[in-house]
């Protein structure tokens, strides 16, 4: 008889050059760059080209990268007219999930499945999903769209059209680190949707469509909408010890503990704890950050679970004024990494 694995726990479903991802040792790489040195050192723009070219880029590498996201930002007048259409109370995913597939019919090359092409694909998608969400929230709030701009960073261009304010150095910071942090983690359920559908040879916008809609669901992107929700209800740093003994006294699960990998601290929480305690510092409101390390005390005392990426992210993302509902047993197969083992950050301009 064949055995079942629930959830594919442990099973190894492919061979991957890109991430490596250390469970005991709560290591993560991106082709042998450690994610420590990257979030301390590297920009989006910068992560992005060595997750697709699998080295980090030259100057000249760089600033073309660069300047082909700042140039495709702007969406077609037709998607931004579907997006007029739907119902307010669309879900900011399902909007995503919409756009994204409804993009695919403005490729004029959707049948050309060369490398360049597809390059183009990733460059375009990766411009211009930040312009679908910033866009959506300014028409449910009955706000003007906010045009992206052409000569600012990822992060700066996407805080800026979600607020229609330039956001200041240390906020674009915090999102670039955490678009950093989020960048690849093996595979998770909505990177294997991805690849099941690329498998079938579908196109980029179908297999990035099938990855939105695994991570729609509150088993994967929604927990650290979760996690938000749950600091509101408790409001005050003094609630947070009765807040927990009550949930855990009810078997009630607190999100953003525990992983099914990583069996020591997720290096990506490092950095967010970091982030939302700052972030709380500069906005003089720290209690979202002081409620958290409340209850992740509480839970590494009584539970001995450690925080993962979604427990700090959750404050990080609403001190940056992003919508609680942007957040958003999980099918978790492993990849064997194949790839270097350790890549030292070379600074860029000691690239040849």
């Amino acid at each position: 008889m064949a055995t079942t694995t629930q959830g594919l726990e442990d099973i190894v479903a492919t061979n991957s050059r890109i991430c490596d991802l250390d469970g005991k040792l709560g290591k993560l790489t991106y082709f042998g760059v450690d994610i420590h040195d990257l979030a301390r050192s590297s920009s989006f723009e910068e992560t992005a080209y060595l997750l697709w070219h699998g080295a980090l880029p030259t100057g000249a590498q760089l600033a073309e990268v660069t300047k082909q996201l700042c140039t495709n930002r702007t969406l077609p007048g037709r998607i931004v007219d579907l997006m007029r259409l739907l119902p307010m109370t669309t879900s900011p995913m399902d909007v995503l999930r919409t756009t994204v597939s409804a993009l695919s019919a403005f490729d004029a090359n959707l049948y050309d499945k060369s490398t360049v092409a597809n390059e183009q694909r990733a460059i375009r998608l990766t411009a211009t999903i930040p312009t679908m969400i910033a866009n959506w929230e300014r028409i449910r709030s009955g706000k003007e769209i906010v045009e992206p701009l052409t000569d600012h960073t990822h992060a700066t261009n996407f805080l800026y059209m979600l607020t229609g304010k330039m956001p200041d150095e240390y906020s674009a910071h915090a999102l670039d680190v955490a678009l950093i942090l989020h960048a690849d983690h093996e595979l998770n359920a909505s990177t294997f949707a991805a690849r099941v559908s690329a498998g079938t040879l579908a196109d980029m916008y179908a297999a990035i469509t099938s990855a939105i809609g695994a991570l729609s669901g509150p088993l994967h992107g929604g927990a650290n909408e979760q996690v938000m929700r749950m600091l509101l209800r408790i409001g005050e740093v003094e609630r947070a010890e009765v807040y927990m003994q009550d949930a855990l006294s009810r078997k009630e699960r607190i999100m953003g503990f525990g992983h099914r990998v990583y069996r020591t601290e997720d290096p990506r929480a490092t950095h967010l704890r970091t982030m939302s305690e700052e972030l709380g510092k500069r906005n003089n409101d720290t209690r979202w950050y002081d409620i958290s390390r409340q209850i992740e005390r509480y839970i590494k005392a009584h539970k001995r679970l450690n925080a993962n990426v979604d427990f700090y992210s959750a404050s990080v993302y609403y001190m940056l004024g992003i919508p609680i509902d942007f957040d958003t047993r999980l099918i978790r197969p492993r990849a064997e990494y194949v790839g270097a083992k350790v890549t030292e950050y070379v600074p860029l301009d000691e690239r040849e």
